[in-house]
């Protein structure tokens, strides 16, 4: 019965890991673009601003408008006495209605503006979006590679565990040889639970981590799995990812979305000139009345002159607020254009100092090994405790973590260096 309940249960396992999706670090950015909130959101404000440029353009064409009234009154509305007994009560019913278009001629360059302010929100929120995915992509990077280096570490605590039951076989050989005592056992068993305690650590970690990579990306929880290539080899040099900062500015994002600021304070600022300006309309339209139990129809032409008299006090004082309002959008592009450029030498500096760690961790892993070797020879020999070959043991899982954080840790660094680059 135990045979048949433990190879059912191995063939659930195999099953379960069948049906998981290994996912690089490719796949992960792509399914994050596609099934994240937050890039279906930023779709939603790019289509409101397309709506938003499209409503704008409206104001080009006529206003149409169509009215009517119909009264009954208890009397006339309008009553005259011509003459003692001579009384004329007219209007107690009526009927009125009509349709009228007006066309605007000039509004200061009130439309024009609006549009021109309509298409520089669309720029805007497409920009927007793309400072959304740039998240998106180092979100998930991020969390792909933080499963990756715990993924990589339990390897490592796995390889620890094999190496410790041999060094418990070697003591337990040795104290039934009487080369040695019961201590030696007895330490190994103790770095053994050591062991299995961050085992239990790293699995319990490894399990958020995928689940917070797999909600991300829009999978179940329990349904994805991380693959990467950490065989201990050295990536490319990031000296082909170099751009100079200055020439790469205009191209990031956050500069060119400084930049549609600007432009959208000056259109603001023109704006409130054409408030402070006249308007001038033309119209026409069609009107029916039955007023006195006659109909009545004609056409109308009409054209309407507007002059802001008593609002350019106020207008002025707004014309003003809004001239200063673009000077403080062209002094931040300025200010924060100089730091965008300090951020790309600060991220520049960090990907390389992370690269260099990870030449620096595959030195220690060499040495660690070589100097884990010695030591289970020293040991065999009776020239090495065993406190000294697990303190070996001990420097060679150690490297092995430093080399993994290193690689996991350069990763995200280049993705933020070619993020703030605009590559």
């Amino acid at each position: 019965m135990r045979t048949i309940i433990l190879s059912a249960a191995l063939l659930l396992a195999a099953a379960s890991a069948q049906a998981q999706r290994l996912m690089t670090a490719e796949q992960a950015v792509n399914d994050a673009l596609q099934n994240n909130v937050r890039m279906k959101n930023a779709d939603n404000d790019l289509e409101a601003a397309r709506q938003a440029k499209k409503q704008a353009f409206t104001k080009y064409f006529p206003t149409v408008s169509a009215t009517g009234i119909g009264y009954m009154a208890d009397k006339g509305l309008l009553e005259m006495s011509l003459g003692p007994g001579m009384e004329m009560s007219m209007l107690k019913n009526g009927l009125m209605g009509g349709v009228s278009a007006q066309l605007p001629v000039f509004t200061g360059g009130r439309i024009l503006n609006a549009n021109r302010l309509a298409d520089v929100g669309v720029e805007t929120s497409r920009l927007q979006r793309r400072m959304s995915e740039k998240e998106v992509v180092l979100t998930a990077e991020t969390y792909f590679w933080q499963a990756v280096m715990l993924k990589e570490k339990l390897k490592t605590v796995e390889a620890v565990e094999r190496q410790l039951a041999k060094f418990a076989n070697d003591a337990e050989a040795a104290v039934t040889a009487g080369v040695s005592d019961r201590n030696d056992l007895l330490q190994v068993n103790l770095k053994k639970n050591e062991t299995r305690s961050n085992r239990i650590t790293l699995e319990n970690a490894l399990t958020t981590a995928k689940r917070l990579l797999a909600q991300y990306t829009g999978h179940a929880g329990d349904s994805i799995d991380v693959s990467a290539d950490m065989s201990g080899g050295l990536p490319p040099s990031p000296l082909q990812l170099y751009a100079d900062p200055s020439a790469a500015l205009p191209h990031t994002t956050e500069y060119t979305l400084m930049e549609q600021n600007v432009k959208a304070n000056r259109l603001k600022y023109k704006m409130t000139v054409g408030q402070n300006l006249p308007t001038v309309a033309v119209g026409g339209g069609y009107i029916y009345d039955d007023l006195m139990d006659k109909s009545h129809q004609f056409w109308v032409g009409f054209a309407t002159v507007s002059i802001p008299l008593s609002g350019w006090w106020g207008g002025s004082h707004e014309m003003k607020k809004q001239r200063l309002a673009v000077r403080n959008a062209e002094n931040t592009l300025k200010d924060n254009g100089q730091l965008l450029v300090i951020d790309m030498e600060n991220k520049w500096n960090d990907m390389n100092d992370a690269y260099r760690k990870i030449s620096i961790a595959m030195e220690s892993i060499a040495q660690a090994e070589e100097n884990l070797r010695l030591h289970n020879d020293y040991y065999r020999a009776g020239t090495a405790t065993m406190s000294d070959l697990l303190e070996a043991q001990t420097l060679y899982q150690n490297s092995r973590s430093a080399y993994v954080e290193a690689y996991a840790d350069y990763q995200i660094k280049k993705r933020e260096y070619l993020q703030a680059t605009g590559q």
